[in-house]
């Protein structure tokens, strides 16, 4: 090959790589120097921010709960436009426990921060205690997890080095685990990061009948004062709360900053605070949406007599100004995937840790997910791992898969899923050599609740492979659930990517453990067959 034609085709698979992944559902900058809330309508639980010590933007990481990868690093250059870069963590630890799905376990609420050539992530496991990765590169490899406390109800940890070399840790208590909630205490911390130094320090009680569940606490320093920013009242109706002291054991002086008010905007809740290389303070937030999961709001801070006053005057915004004199691209965390790469789409997770058995990636254009053997016992999908998925990206959306369905054994099942407390999936299952298509839905999952099944069709097999011990019987389908506003789902399939045949029972979508609503993909076999599979071949986010 000539020179010409390897660098037109170096070119050519830059500019595929590096292009702007951009919604076209949901697209928070509006082109004209303004930006609409919430900022990204997807759900990333619990976002913490920092800016990136190379003045280059800022990374954000949100809660992942039991979700794999974990820890999700989202970069943006100016606050408004969010890219998923990275994840921080391949695999939770007790690797055991997590090999099967620990529903609204594993990651709560992170805090991100950069210290002397380092970039930290903390959380707390509920079960487990609170730990800590770190990198120097946020889009690179970040370190094994560090147990820097071990214990239970040890949540929403947050660091602060000081300029006398001294570091602090404040954490919020789980009630679940620690028989306590609405405490924030205070703890030494090496400088390192590994380890608490003696016990913990009482610095705030929210159980005075006012600033009940207070949670999520973020430590900061600013001038004189240590601040605790942490939100009270509740996930839904609650309001942010600012602590200040000219000590970091306290005593803490607090101020309500931002609330409902008059505003249809619920919450607000949990967030980080960043400032700008212009000197502007902004609060990037939580809203909690129910089936739609916690959506991400940015809203301004100005600084008044030593106190941060959030949003405008204390109410959350709508639409606002983007923060001045930061370079920006309209680009949305990513949605379809043609699943090209041998590296899994940023926008999926796994149900537990990975394993090979789920399936794999290929440089064949194909993602493949193998059948999970059931147990013995099986009720419902709230004991599967393998369920590939991602967060819902709007209020209202379509999402088509393309895919081909590999079976041997009766009994096999691959397809489209809508998970949550209460799941639908468009089922593909094998049975006498042919396909039977089925709406399968199931309420109150977590509680044992059993599956319903609405027949569709029956179709033979595209393709039958006989080499082998059990033939291949193989079924090219396209997939698809259009949801609307709401939570809304219809789904249907078609067999040459044009027709669409609907099904005329509408489900309707809910949160999950701690987690919003999420769509993505399937493969099961009963307990002590041959595995089958799920090729998928495309995964497309559409208006409609």
């Amino acid at each position: 090959m000539k020179l010409g034609n390897w660098l037109l085709l170096f070119s050519s698979a830059f500019c595929a790589v590096a292009s702007a992944d951009v919604s076209n559902v949901w697209v928070a900058d509006k082109g004209n120097g303004t930006y609409v809330n919430p900022i990204i309508h997807a759900d990333y639980s619990d976002p913490d921010v920092v800016a990136a010590h190379d003045g280059s933007g800022f990374y954000m990481t949100a809660s992942s709960f039991q979700c794999t990868p974990g820890l999700p690093i989202l970069f943006s250059t100016d606050l408004v436009n969010w890219e998923i870069v990275n994840y921080a963590l391949d695999r939770l630890v007790p690797e055991e426990f997590y090999d099967t799905p620990r529903h609204g376990k594993g990651v709560w609420a992170p805090s991100i921060r950069f210290h002397d050539g380092l970039y930290y992530i903390f959380w707390g496991d509920p079960d487990f205690g609170i730990f800590m990765v770190s990198t120097d590169n946020p889009r690179g490899k970040w370190s094994e997890p560090v147990l820097v406390k071990g214990g239970k109800g040890m949540i929403d940890p947050t660091p602060l080095w000081d300029e006398d070399g001294k570091c602090y840790l404040v954490n919020g208590w789980a009630a679940s685990r620690a028989d306590f909630n609405s405490v924030l205490t205070v703890w030494e911390m090496s400088p390192d990061g590994k380890s608490l130094i003696g016990n913990p320090v009482l610095v705030y009680d929210g159980n005075d009948g006012i600033n009940h569940t207070v949670e999520g606490p973020k430590f900061y320093k600013k001038g004189d004062y240590y601040y605790i920013l942490c939100p009270a009242g509740g996930v839904v109706d609650g309001w942010q709360l600012a602590l200040r002291s000219r000590s970091p054991f306290g005593p803490y002086e607090s101020k309500i900053v931002m609330s409902r008010n008059s505003s249809d905007i619920n919450g607000p809740h949990q967030g980080g605070l960043v400032d700008t290389p212009a000197g502007e303070s902004w609060f990037l937030h939580f809203q909690d949406k129910g089936l739609y999961g916690r959506v991400i709001h940015l809203n301004p801070v100005k600084w008044v007599d030593g106190w941060p006053v959030m949003g405008d005057k204390g109410t959350s915004v709508k639409k606002h100004k983007k923060p001045k004199g930061l370079k920006s691209e309209i680009i949305t965390p990513q949605e379809s995937d043609n699943f090209n790469s041998r590296e899994l789409g940023k926008q999926w997770e796994w149900h537990a840790n990975y394993k090979p058995s789920f399936g794999f990636t290929s440089d064949l254009g194909f993602m493949r997910i193998y059948g999970h053997k059931l147990s013995d016992n099986y009720v419902n999908f709230w004991e599967v791992p393998n369920l590939l998925l991602q967060k819902f990206p709007a209020p209202a959306f379509t999402a088509t898969a393309k895919v081909k369905i590999g079976a041997r054994t009766d009994g096999q099942q691959s397809g489209l899923i809508v998970m949550g407390h209460d799941y639908c999936r468009l089922s593909v299952n094998f049975k006498n050599k042919r396909f039977v298509i089925s709406q399968v839905e199931c309420n109150d999952a977590e509680q044992g609740g059993k599956e319903t099944s609405y027949r569709l069709a029956e179709v033979d097999p595209t393709k039958v492979y006989e080499a082998g011990l059990n033939p291949n019987f193989e079924l090219k389908i396209w997939l698809r659930v259009s949801v609307a506003d709401g939570g809304k789902c219809r789904f249907s399939y078609s067999l040459d990517g044009k027709k669409f045949i609907g099904s005329d029972h509408v489900f309707t979508a809910r949160a999950g453990k701690w987690i919003g609503a999420k769509v993505g993909l399937f493969s099961v076999r009963p307990s002590g067959t041959d595995c089958g599979w799920i090729d998928v071949d495309s995964f497309e986010i559409t208006k409609k």
